[in-house]
């Protein structure tokens, strides 16, 4: 790995338009807030480009977002009227998103190419955090329905010479994913499940880490933690983009929301 070469993330993004409404949430948000604002500190200069994984956008085949100036997509409900006229005015770049697709083209994954598309919550609640001036180009990629961990651990090999291309690869979605068991009610699956997060990404090796996340099935109260996976594939992109380094966890704790643990990883030094 050369001085150049960027890490990747997981980051746990949160729930809908949460910065937008800080004033009401009375500090639930604050060590997530931080985690996030540590990010540009850690990697210093801005990258080039953010390519965002999120959660909340699924395809038949992998999709990019090739939108010069993409729209919001307000992919939430319940939420104060103000959050539904938010803007997060970060450009897209047509340009880096024929990068990413021919990248994953190469690799022998069918990919597409939508140029319509607009930032969902999973990309522009965590950027308006992390790089809240909206002066770094952002563009996303979907996931692929099916959610099979190791086409997604592919698509993230695919995608690592972009580190050493000034673009930061992040995957957004959340540790734990059970709106049906939140608060107080998550604690006990949810602690067991981050705890076998923090041995299968952090502690484990490099190998022994793709092992674990190909099996993710396998560890204690995977499904009742989610019980539909797509909070969890964004953390495949980010370890199959780099694959052979060593997991920080940049986020944890345990009373998330009331009773949730949560956590987010850096996968690479900084």
């Amino acid at each position: 790995m050369n001085a150049r070469t960027l890490p990747t993330y997981f980051i746990s993004h949160g729930g809908g338009p949460w910065p937008y409404m800080k004033d009401t949430l009375g500090g639930a948000y604050d060590r997530l807030e931080a985690s996030l604002q540590a990010m540009p500190r850690e990697l210093g200069a801005p990258p080039k480009a953010v390519l965002m994984v999120s959660a909340h956008w699924e395809e038949s085949a992998f999709t990019v977002m090739a939108t010069e100036h993409p729209p919001m997509v307000y992919d939430y409900g319940g939420f104060p009227e103000h959050t539904y006229h938010v803007r997060y005015p970060a450009p897209g770049s047509p340009e880096l998103a024929e990068r990413v697709r021919a990248l994953i083209g190469a690799a022998g994954i069918d990919v597409g190419v939508d140029r319509e598309r607009g930032f969902d919550h999973g990309t522009f609640s965590p950027m308006a955090v992390i790089y809240p001036d909206a002066n770094v180009p952002v563009l996303q990629l979907s996931l692929k329905t099916g959610l099979d961990p190791q086409a997604h651990l592919a698509l993230g090999r695919a995608l690592a010479p972009l580190r050493d291309e000034g673009v930061l690869i992040v995957g957004s979605g959340l540790s734990y994913h059970n709106l049906r068991e939140f608060g107080a009610r998550a604690r006990g699956a949810s602690q067991a499940f981050d705890a076998w997060l923090q041995q299968a990404v952090v502690a484990a090796s490099p190998a022994q880490r793709t092992a674990h996340l190909i099996d993710w099935e396998r560890a204690p109260s995977a499904r009742a933690a989610h019980p539909r996976e797509e909070h969890l594939l964004p953390l495949m992109v980010a370890a199959g983009a780099a694959e052979g380094e060593a997991a920080t966890c940049t986020y944890h704790e345990d009373n998330f929301m009331g009773g949730v643990a949560a956590s987010s990883f850096r996968f690479g030094a900084v």
